[in-house]
């Protein structure tokens, strides 16, 4: 038997191994199960309400950051219905705006839509912890590539919540952003007064 032949032979190993570990370690091995006796509980209606702070990095499939960002955010709810109006400032200068319409169900889910977003959006709240997937099509000016997005909100015991979402395309991780999300320092001000 050849060496060539040896390793043609492991191939299928090889990716058999690989799917296994990406399903049941890392980032999408996360369940939403996982989180569910995590504190302090995550209320969308509280936690995404009011003026909001963000800042993050987004990294590109070779793990370098490909663009830093700060964005003002603002939270309503009437009752289980809840928007959120997103406006993001790049380094490079662009900026781009987004508004979210969500709505609660009375088992944990929710759903999201937003301009940019194929569909619905799918969101569950456990824990401490809020998942929701999504297809998102980019700005032209970005490609307009359709990606598949998964996104985590981690809620502290300080009330900062901590946001990793990952993009793929073709089931191919494509970008990752990292950011922070906090009441607005104005409305905490106004708060303490």
């Amino acid at each position: 038997m050849t060496d060539s032949a040896v390793l043609l032979g492991l191939l299928p190993v090889l990716a058999l191994a690989f799917y296994l570990l990406r399903r049941k370690a890392g980032f999408a091995a996360q369940r939403p199960e996982h989180y569910d006796a995590t504190e302090p509980p995550f209320d969308l209606r509280r936690h995404l309400s009011g003026p909001i702070d963000c800042e993050g990095m987004i990294y590109g499939p070779l793990g370098r950051v490909t663009s830093r960002f700060e964005a003002r955010m603002e939270g309503h709810w009437d009752g289980a219905t809840g928007r959120l109006a997103e406006h993001f400032f790049y380094s490079s200068g662009t900026r781009q705006d987004r508004e979210w319409h969500l709505k609660m169900g009375n088992d944990g889910t929710f759903t999201a839509t937003a301009a940019d977003v194929i569909g619905e959006a799918q969101g569950v709240v456990s824990g401490a912890t809020v998942r929701m997937t999504c297809r998102i099509r980019l700005p032209d000016e970005a490609g307009g590539h359709v990606l598949n997005v998964t996104d985590w909100l981690y809620l502290t015991e300080g009330g900062v919540i901590l946001n990793r979402s990952e993009m793929r395309k073709f089931g191919i991780k494509v970008a990752e952003l990292i950011a922070t999300m906090r009441p607005s320092a104005q409305e905490e001000l106004r708060a303490a007064e």
